[in-house]
């Protein structure tokens, strides 16, 4: 196994498969994979053998990933469908599609008016999901964390409108922390810690304290705050993303004119991914690297990441690219007299 690390970013060359097992839990997953139109070896040639493909991948994203943890699964819309129920399966939540619109100087030219049976296509995908946290009961049954958190309550004793009391507020908890119906909300760290020592100072006498997570300790603030995915909100951006293609002097090229990769993303892309669902020093996968776009925008952002890449030609030209961008360049030392 040949491994690069160049500044925050290591690279490895071979399958993930090989390395999920060796990499640090992520915060973010960005898996720009196969997409089922053949792009390259290795690539299904239709979408549908993607879920088949990719169920391994899912599997293990699924056992090393954290509550926190948030997966940008990029691809063509019919393509992101058919690995949509993998996903869901291994305990991956829809969070939100996300439309990458590239303009129409796409495919500008490129359209024979005469024989296309459809409108041209300049858009990909990228869906956000997160983990579907779910706890155990003292019966060892799982639990969601919304029928969880009104078991502990209720194994307390205390009548359920007390938690408004334990929030110090008028009716916000029954509202939202322990409805029953769609409108739950997720309780924000210094609620869960007021409904945690309140239940412990009011509710019956237990050797197993109230809302732990592991059953033996108290829960506090912090360890709940790390109970569901990172969000940075940017005002202004919609799921609608208007980014042109790659080009300029940001496409790799292979020579004067071809590219090096025909499915380079932009930068700035990559960037929103990493920003919005992470924090510096956290963890980034990018399980298929590729260019190692999403790499370099975790480095750039002081974020951590481990790449794969199966193909030696892209391995070595992404070890190259993130050399040349993320080292500082060789000073010359002026010479004396």
């Amino acid at each position: 196994m040949q491994t690069e690390t160049i500044g925050l970013a290591t690279v490895d060359l071979g399958n993930a498969l090989t390395r999920y097992a060796d990499w640090p839990s992520p915060t973010t997953i960005i898996a720009d994979g196969p997409y089922g139109v053949g792009g390259f070896p290795g690539d299904p040639h239709t979408p549908r053998e993607l879920p088949a493909w990719y169920a391994p991948h899912v599997a293990e994203w699924s056992q090393r990933a954290l509550p926190e943890t948030t997966l940008w699964f990029w691809g063509t819309e019919v393509g992101w469908a058919m690995v949509h129920p993998v996903l869901d399966l291994h305990g991956w939540e829809y969070k939100g599609l996300n439309i990458w619109d590239k303009g129409v100087a796409h495919v500008a030219g490129n359209v024979n008016g005469q024989t296309i049976r459809g409108f041209p296509i300049v858009t990909e995908v990228c869906a956000r999901y997160v983990r579907r946290v779910e706890f155990e009961n003292e019966e060892g049954e799982p639990l969601s964390m919304r029928q969880w958190l009104r078991a502990e309550w209720l194994r307390s004793g205390l009548p359920l409108y007390k938690t408004n009391e334990a929030c110090g507020v008028r009716n916000a908890a029954t509202r939202k922390y322990f409805t029953q119906d769609h409108l739950w909300y997720f309780p924000p760290a210094p609620m869960m810690d007021m409904l945690a020592r309140y239940a412990e100072e009011h509710g019956a006498p237990t050797t197993r304290p109230y809302f732990s997570l592991d059953g033996t300790t108290p829960l506090t603030a912090e360890q709940w705050s790390r109970m569901r995915a990172k969000w940075h909100h940017a005002h202004g951006v919609t799921n609608v993303w208007r980014e042109n293609a790659v080009r300029g002097t940001e496409r790799l090229k292979k020579g004067r004119t071809k590219a090096l990769h025909t499915n380079q993303k932009p930068l700035s892309l990559m960037e929103r991914n990493v920003l919005s669902t992470s924090d510096p020093g956290d963890v980034i996968w990018e399980p298929f690297g590729g260019l190692c776009t999403g790499a370099l925008a975790a480095a750039r952002n002081e974020r951590r990441s481990y790449s794969a890449e199966i193909a030696p030609d892209f391995y070595t030209e992404a070890v190259a690219r993130l050399k040349d961008e993320l080292e500082p360049a060789n000073e010359t030392m002026p010479l004396d007299g």
